[in-house]
C-alpha cells in the first residue's frame, strides 16, 4: 500500500512565505509613498501656477528678461533667473565632473584597499555637510577675494554667481565621485584582465575599458549632480545674491530660480497675491527642468547600458 504524501507546506515553509508576503507589501507601500509624494508635489505646484498664469501672460513669463515680481509695477520675465540657474549649474559641473571622475578613477583603479577605505568615507562625510555651511564658506572665504583672483573681469562684490557655482560644485563633487566609483566597481574584472593580457597599461584600461563599460552609471551620476546643482537654494541665496539680472559675467551678482524661491518664500507677500503665486510658477519651471534632465538621463543610460552575465 502506497502511503499518502501530504502536499501541504510545512510550518517553517508557511512562516517563510508569510514573511516574504509581508516584506513585499512593505516594499510596495514604500514605493507607493514615493509616487504619491511626487503627485502631491505636482498638485501643490500646478494649482497656484495656473492661477498665476491667469494674471500673467505665459509668453511674458518665459521670454521676458526683467524679473521684479515684488516691485510695483511688477515684472515677471523669468529668463534672468533661469540664466542665473544655468550659470551656477554649469560652473558647478565644470568643477565637479573632472574632480569627481578623477576621484572615482583613483578609488576604483589606482588606490589600494586601505587608501580606499579612508578616502571614500571622507568623501561621503563631505556629502553630509549641510548646505548652509557651504553657503557661509562661499560668502566668507570664496567671495570676494578668491573670486577676484580667479576672475579679474569687472568689479567683484560681496556676492557673485561664480562663487555660488564653485562652492556648489564642491557640494556635488561627492555625488559624482561616489556614484561613478560604484559604476566602475561593477565592471567585471575579466574585462580588465583581458586588457592587461593584451599589453594595456593602467591608464589605457581605465579610459578605454572601464570608462566605456561604466558610462551609463557615470551619466546617471552627472545628471543627478546637475539636478542638485540647479535646484540648490541655500548656497545660491547666500553667495549669489538676490539681484536678478541677465549678465554674461559670472563675477557679478545674480539670482537663481531656487534662490528666488528661498528669498520670496520668507518675505511678506500676501497669500494668494500674484507675487506670492510667482513662487509656485518658478517652482513648476524648476520641476520641469529637473524632470527633463532625468528623462534625458534615462534615455542615455538605456542607450549605453552594458549588461554582463
Amino acid at each position: 500500500m502506497i502511503p499518502e504524501i501530504s502536499l501541504q507546506p510545512s510550518v517553517g515553509v508557511r512562516r517563510r512565505m508569510l514573511v516574504e508576503r509581508v516584506i513585499k507589501g512593505v516594499l510596495a507601500a514604500m514605493a507607493g509613498v514615493t509616487v504619491v509624494t511626487s503627485v502631491l508635489i505636482v498638485v501643490a505646484l500646478v494649482r497656484p501656477a495656473i492661477s498665476f498664469f491667469g494674471d500673467v501672460n505665459f509668453l511674458e513669463f518665459i521670454g521676458g528678461v526683467d524679473w521684479k515680481p515684488l516691485f510695483k509695477p511688477p515684472h515677471f520675465g523669468v529668463w534672468s533667473i533661469f540664466v542665473g540657474s544655468l550659470w551656477v549649474g554649469s560652473i558647478a559641473l565644470v568643477v565637479a565632473i573632472p574632480l569627481g571622475l578623477g576621484a572615482a578613477f583613483f578609488l576604483s583603479e589606482y588606490a589600494s584597499p586601505r587608501v580606499r577605505s579612508i578616502v571614500k568615507p571622507v568623501l561621503e562625510v563631505l556629502a553630509g555637510i549641510p548646505t548652509v555651511v557651504f553657503g557661509f564658506f562661499a560668502l566668507n572665504f570664496v567671495n570676494p577675494n578668491l573670486v577676484a583672483k580667479l576672475w579679474p573681469v569687472g568689479d567683484v562684490g560681496t556676492y557673485s554667481v561664480l562663487a555660488a557655482g564653485l562652492v556648489t560644485g564642491i557640494m556635488i563633487l561627492p555625488t559624482v565621485a561616489s556614484l561613478a566609483e560604484d559604476a566602475m566597481a561593477s565592471v567585471p574584472d575579466a574585462l580588465r584582465q583581458g586588457a592587461y593580457a593584451l599589453g594595456s597599461n593602467r591608464r589605457e584600461v581605465s579610459t578605454s575599458v572601464v570608462f566605456p563599460a561604466a558610462l551609463s552609471g557615470i551619466v546617471a551620476a552627472v545628471v543627478l549632480a546637475a539636478s542638485r546643482a540647479i535646484g540648490e537654494t541655500t548656497i545660491a541665496l547666500l553667495a549669489a545674491g538676490s539681484k536678478a539680472q541677465l549678465s554674461g559675467n559670472p563675477g557679478e551678482e545674480g539670482q537663481t530660480m531656487a534662490g528666488f524661491i528661498g528669498f520670496a518664500g520668507i518675505g511678506d507677500q500676501a497669500t494668494g497675491s500674484t507675487g506670492y503665486q510667482s513662487i509656485f510658477a518658478v517652482g513648476a519651471l524648476l520641476f520641469v527642468v529637473t524632470m527633463l534632465l532625468n528623462i534625458a538621463s534615462i534615455r542615455v543610460v538605456r542607450r549605453f547600458r552594458e549588461v554582463y552575465e
